[in-house]
């Protein structure tokens, strides 16, 4: 392994990207629970793939990208597209049942589980002060279930399996990004992926559609793929656990869109639980700006 100290110019791109993956990804969400509502998953996501995935394609054409849209990863790409896959349901699911600020508890545990597979899995020494800041998350996760975990339905177990599924994709997501630049093929892939799945679930599913909800499928697909082709960039800046705590940013939007759009008002436990997983995302920059005399390990490209 190399020794090495990410740059403060890395730092801040990282920072930038993920907090415009935030709003990016927030808005996304809020055309997914408006979908929810009173279509199934495949009816969003075979379009919205299959548009993601055309626009990843151009894009890639546009640029005159020697390699394509291939990659030096196929098993670690067909993870991760598995898991998108999967992820995408169960997260469309979990905004059906819960609040959709409430959805916030759950893709805050992230950086808890990316911290746990960050060492084994990407070879990037997590620092004591980053296992201390993973725990201060913990803390106001607590905070954002007052009521105790006897009051957890089955939404939430829904919410938990789709964060799981995307702490994997993450995972790969970075273990590629380490090996190789071809970021449009992260993109493209799992979408594909996902479209494809979902073309084959629709005759099971199908709902009439108005043109109204056909033009917010298409708005829908265009805020995800700028969001993971950003969230890829970002990755690709910055160590997995480090990235994964600033998306906590994610609430703020989560909150007002949730009051705006859906009238939801969060109580005060929520924000008190957010001040707190906020508080160890901007620990861990610290940490990552100011690392003292260690060095992390970095996995050389291939």
């Amino acid at each position: 392994m190399i020794g090495a100290r990410i740059t403060g110019a890395a730092i801040a791109i990282g920072v930038c990207l993920t907090v415009v993956y935030t709003a990016l990804i927030s808005s996304a969400d809020a055309i997914t629970k408006m979908f929810a509502a009173s279509y199934a998953a495949p009816q969003l996501f075979a379009l919205s793939g299959g548009i993601v995935a055309l626009l990843a394609f151009a894009f890639n054409r546009a640029g005159h990208n020697p390699r394509g849209l291939s990659t030096h990863c196929p098993r670690a790409m067909a993870l991760r597209s598995v898991a998108t896959v999967l992820g995408a349901g169960a997260f469309f699911y979990a905004f059906r049942l819960l609040p959709f600020a409430e959805v916030f508890l759950f893709i805050a545990m992230i950086p808890l589980f990316t911290a746990i597979l960050s060492g084994p899995v990407l070879g990037e020494a997590v620092r004591p002060q980053a296992w201390g800041a993973v725990m201060l998350g913990f803390v106001g996760l607590l905070c954002l279930a007052p009521g105790g975990l006897e009051t957890l339905q089955i939404g939430h177990a829904v919410a938990l399996a789709a964060v799981l599924l995307g702490t994997v994709s993450m995972m790969a997501s970075r273990y590629i990004g380490v090996r190789e630049c071809n970021l449009l093929a992260q993109v493209f892939w799992p979408n594909l992926a996902l479209a494809t799945v979902s073309v084959f679930a629709l005759p099971f599913v199908w709902g009439p559609m108005g043109l109204g909800d056909l033009g917010w499928a298409v708005v829908y697909a265009a805020l995800l793929f700028a969001a993971r082709w950003v969230l890829v960039g970002a990755l690709k800046a910055l160590p997995a656990y480090v990235i994964t705590p600033l998306m906590n940013l994610q609430f703020l939007w989560m909150v007002a869109i949730g009051a705006t759009v859906f009238g939801e008002v969060p109580g005060a436990a929520l924000y008190l639980g957010a001040a707190f997983v906020i508080t160890a995302g901007g620990w861990l920059i610290y940490d990552q700006a100011f690392p003292g005399v260690e060095t992390r390990k970095v996995i050389p490209a291939e």
